[in-house]
């Protein structure tokens, strides 16, 4: 963000830095849906997917020694933990979702991964905590929308079952995203974004040859526009844009910054138009529109400090 984060006079960034990051996540976090369904065209998801996570992970991990002279270090709990959250999130989050993506269109995944904010709430209430009521409201209108995208939008290119199965991915990442902020993890928040897509990574390398994929078929029939994919979600998809996030955590305010979870899936649907020439049917678009609604006024009724781990976990494995 250096070159991005030009300091006013009084050394804090200026609002146009603030503003230009805030478009490196929403374009770079909202492109990577469509950028995995280029890599699935010719390699395995799952394993696309591990490569991707066990890269990413490798490089900030080889970042951070040179940072700091030695290699991040965790403890035996934080250790489990961070295993944990890799499994949640990076695998059973975004490599399902990767997995989904060869029957679902980008943007309609997008949307429905956009109501992760939603499910975290619905876990909030079921633990006996007690949102305030317009955060309810928006989570009946939430769900309305990812019933409406689920049983209508399913109706066509995607079936219901595989929209089914995104959802599975978007409960995964929203029993992670609450469970981060309940286990014992390492302070510095690269480190720990780091770990846990190693781990996941590496499950994910293990699960799919399990799942009946085969490395040999990345490696034979991945075309350079599929290995092109997988470097843009390693590098701007991961590192980047993970590395804008963190600075725009401590830069700029965290509403402002939640702005992604209802931006990213306008994008991804834009894009996926765009790119890959993918319908969007009007029930795609009130569904949409009905989730992100929904994700704008609970994390407009949250307090500050609870409006970012409504989001993807406060830590983003996109």
């Amino acid at each position: 963000m250096s070159a991005l984060a030009a300091p006013a006079s009084d050394g804090r960034p200026t609002p146009r830095a603030i503003w230009a990051g805030l478009a490196v996540i929403y374009v770079a976090w909202g492109a990577t849906f469509v950028a995995i369904r280029i890599m699935d065209e010719t390699i395995p998801p799952l394993i696309g997917a591990g490569i991707r996570f066990v890269s990413a992970g490798a490089i900030m991990l080889n970042y951070l020694r040179l940072r700091q002279g030695r290699w991040p270090r965790l403890t035996g709990r934080e250790f489990a933990s961070t295993a944990l959250i890799g499994l949640m999130l990076p695998a059973g989050g975004n490599g399902v979702i990767s997995f989904a993506e060869l029957h679902v269109e980008p943007g309609l995944a997008a949307l429905v991964v956009a109501s992760v904010p939603l499910w975290v709430l619905v876990i909030r209430i079921v633990t006996r905590e007690h949102p305030p009521r317009t955060t309810l409201i928006g989570l009946c209108v939430g769900l309305l929308g990812v019933a409406l995208l689920v049983i209508r939008g399913g109706h066509g290119h995607s079936g219901a079952l595989w929209l089914v199965i995104v959802l599975g991915a978007a409960l995964s990442w929203a029993v992670g995203s609450w469970l981060t902020g309940r286990l014992p993890m390492p302070r510095d928040l690269a480190s720990v974004s780091a770990f846990e897509m190693l781990f996941g990574g590496l499950v994910l390398c293990a699960a799919g040859p399990l799942a009946g994929e085969h490395w040999s078929a990345a490696w034979i029939h991945g075309s350079l526009r599929s290995w092109l994919a997988i470097a843009f979600l390693v590098l701007i998809g991961s590192i980047v844009a993970f590395s804008v996030y963190v600075w725009l955590l401590e830069h700029a305010p965290i509403s402002r910054v939640a702005t992604y979870a209802y931006v990213n899936p306008a994008v991804a649907v834009v894009l996926g138009a765009a790119v890959l020439g993918e319908p969007v049917s009007l029930t795609t678009l009130i569904g949409g529109a009905t989730i992100i609604v929904a994700v704008w006024l609970v994390i407009r009724a949250e307090p500050p400090r609870r409006a970012i781990s409504t989001g993807r976990g406060g830590r983003e494995h996109r």
